[in-house]
C-alpha cells in the first residue's frame, strides 16, 4: 500500500483565530518595538519621514485629501509592518518597503481604508450635529443657560464620538498586516481583528493609554516625537500580533 500524501505538506490555512495574553503582554510589545527601533533606526526615521510629509502633502488638499489620507493609512500602515517583518527575520529593510502595500494586496488594502474612512468621517458629522445642536440650542436658551447647553452638547458629542471609535479601531488595528501576511479579506481581516482586541481588551487599554499619553509628549517639540514614536510603535503592533496570533 502505497501513502499517496504528497511531500512537503501545504501548512494548515491561516484561520484568523487569536489567542488571550496577559495585560502586561502590552508593555514587552513596547520593549521589542524598542528593540527593533534600535537595529536599524536610519530606515526607520527615513520611512516616518517620508510617510509623514506624503500625508501632509496629501492633506493638505481640501476635504478630498483628508479622505485620500484616511484611505491610504491601511496601505502604508502595511508597509510599516514589512519593515518590521524584515528586520524580525534578520534581513535588510529598505525605505521601500513601505510601499509594499500599493504592490501587494491593494485592493483588499483599499477596502479596509474605505471602511475606516466612512467610519471616522460619519463620527465626525454626527459630532458636528450634535455640537451644532448644542450651539443652536445655546442661542435660543440664552447667556448663561446657554453656554451649559453648548458645552453640555459638545461634551456628548465627544463622549459620543470615542466611545463609537473604539470598534472602528479594533476592526482596523491588525487588519492590514492579516491582508498582507495572509491574504485574508478585508472583511475576515477586520473581524479577526476586532476579535482579537475584545479578547484582550485590557491590555490594548492599557498600551492606548500609554500610545495617547506619548503621543501628547510627541507632538509638543514641533512634532518631531513622532519620528520615534511612529518606528516604535509599528514594532509594538507588530510584537503583538505576533503575540496574539502567532504570526512569523
Amino acid at each position: 500500500m502505497t501513502d499517496s500524501t504528497a511531500f512537503p505538506l501545504e501548512p494548515s490555512p491561516f484561520t484568523g483565530d487569536s489567542r488571550e495574553v496577559d495585560a502586561g503582554a502590552c508593555f514587552d510589545w513596547l520593549q521589542q518595538g524598542w528593540a527593533m527601533f534600535l537595529v536599524n533606526p536610519g530606515v526607520w526615521i527615513g520611512s516616518t519621514v517620508l510617510l509623514l510629509v506624503m500625508l501632509m502633502a496629501i492633506s493638505i488638499v481640501p476635504f478630498f485629501g483628508q479622505i485620500a489620507a484616511h484611505l491610504l493609512v491601511p496601505l502604508f500602515g502595511a508597509g510599516m509592518f514589512q519593515i518590521c517583518r524584515q528586520l524580525a527575520h534578520g534581513h535588510e529593510a529598505q525605505i521601500t518597503d513601505l510601499f509594499i502595500g500599493f504592490r501587494q494586496h491593494a485592493g483588499q488594502l483599499v477596502m479596509i481604508g474605505v471602511v475606516f474612512a466612512a467610519s471616522i468621517f460619519g463620527l465626525a458629522l454626527l459630532a458636528f450635529l450634535l455640537v451644532s445642536g448644542g450651539v443652536l440650542g445655546g442661542v435660543i436658551t440664552g447667556r448663561v443657560a446657554g453656554f451649559g447647553i453648548s458645552f453640555g452638547g459638545f461634551l456628548l458629542a465627544a463622549l459620543l464620538v470615542l466611545i463609537l471609535s473604539v470598534p472602528v479601531i479594533m476592526a482596523v488595528w491588525f487588519a492590514p498586516v492579516l491582508v498582507l501576511f495572509h491574504g485574508m479579506k478585508p472583511l475576515a481581516a477586520m473581524r479577526a481583528s476586532f476579535e482579537a482586541g475584545a479578547r484582550n481588551w485590557l491590555a490594548m487599554v492599557i498600551f492606548g493609554i500609554f500610545l495617547i499619553v506619548a503621543l501628547f509628549f510627541a507632538m509638543l517639540p514641533l512634532g518631531l516625537g513622532l519620528l520615534l514614536l511612529l518606528p516604535i510603535v509599528s514594532g509594538a503592533v507588530y510584537a503583538s500580533y505576533r503575540d496574539i496570533f502567532g504570526g512569523a
